[in-house]
């Protein structure tokens, strides 16, 4: 059985000017993972999500839920079934610190490799970085799940 990504990159316009705790400052869905990224490459979503990580590599974001300040957007796509798992999110901030030449735990795949920016995500990583120099790197998210 496959496995199916889905997700929303969300980003919060106040945060940057009234602060994240500003009641102003409220995520909005920006956009669909669906329109920037066409593979489901498992060892991609391993070593992002620890989703199907058979590879070994130690995920950025596992199984962190649902975030629970979603954007309304966000809110009204998810629409959580019983099939849906691995719910999770990251920032751009997060994205910036990650070694993205850790390897696997056969030593033989870099996050950088099935991952980066020359991958099926390098979409995602392009759109994330446009919005973070609006918003700021801390108020850019993606917001995944997978069925």
């Amino acid at each position: 059985m496959s496995t199916e990504v889905s997700g929303i990159i969300e980003c919060r316009p106040g945060a940057r000017f009234w602060g994240p705790d500003d009641e102003d400052s409220v995520w909005h869905a920006a956009i669909d993972l669906f329109l920037l990224n066409n593979g489901h490459a498992y060892d991609a979503l391993a070593c992002l999500f620890g989703v199907r990580n058979y590879f070994g590599f130690r995920p950025v974001a596992e199984s962190r839920g649902f975030p629970g300040d979603a954007s309304e957007g966000l809110q009204t796509e998810y629409g959580e079934s019983p099939d849906t798992h691995g719910t999770t999110w990251v920032t751009l901030a997060e994205l910036a610190w990650t070694d993205w030449q850790e390897t696997d735990s056969s030593g033989t795949r870099s996050r950088e490799s099935v991952a980066g920016g020359e991958s099926d995500w390098g979409p995602v990583w392009s759109v994330m970085p446009t919005l973070s120099e609006l918003h700021g790197a801390d108020h850019v998210r993606l917001v995944t799940w997978f069925r």
